[in-house]
């Protein structure tokens, strides 16, 4: 079934120009359809990551999300978002294979490279929640 997914290459990856790479990293399976650079603010990022406050690595996770540019994607082909997560890998750079984005481009948490929708639902949560934030250069992107 082709879906879209939300996908974020975050700021450790954008500072170490592995843009261009994980972008390649894509497949054959997957198409970008749309990439949009920003730098998040406080209030964004908390909004992004609401479901998360509260916990221990909540407000590091904000400092890290805001402290460069991100690239904010959207990506559609056959199973999108299973095929995203099993090319990035797990959450946990130390955990993820050398053949996955976070293996190869990776830290720690949460500086682990790139982000990706954990699931439809969540998919077009995402893009919904960008989709204001960076429009009119989004206004194309018609979720499902």
């Amino acid at each position: 079934m082709t879906e879209r997914t939300f996908a974020m290459i975050k700021p450790d990856a954008v500072k170490a120009n592995h843009t261009t790479d994980i972008v390649a990293s894509l497949g054959p399976n997957l198409m970008l359809e749309v990439m949009v650079r920003i730098k998040m603010t406080r209030e964004q990022a908390e909004g992004f990551y609401a479901e998360h406050k509260g916990r221990p690595y909540f407000a590091r996770l904000i400092e890290f999300m805001t402290s460069g540019p991100v690239c904010l994607m959207v990506l559609r082909g056959p199973n999108a978002v299973q095929e995203w997560r099993d090319r990035i890998g797990p959450t946990d750079p130390k955990k993820a294979g050398p053949q996955t984005i976070r293996g190869r481009f990776g830290t720690e948490q949460p500086c682990n490279a790139v982000h990706g929708s954990d699931s439809p639902e969540s998919a077009r949560r995402e893009i919904e929640y960008f989709k204001d934030l960076v429009a009119p250069k989004w206004d194309e992107v018609r979720v499902q």
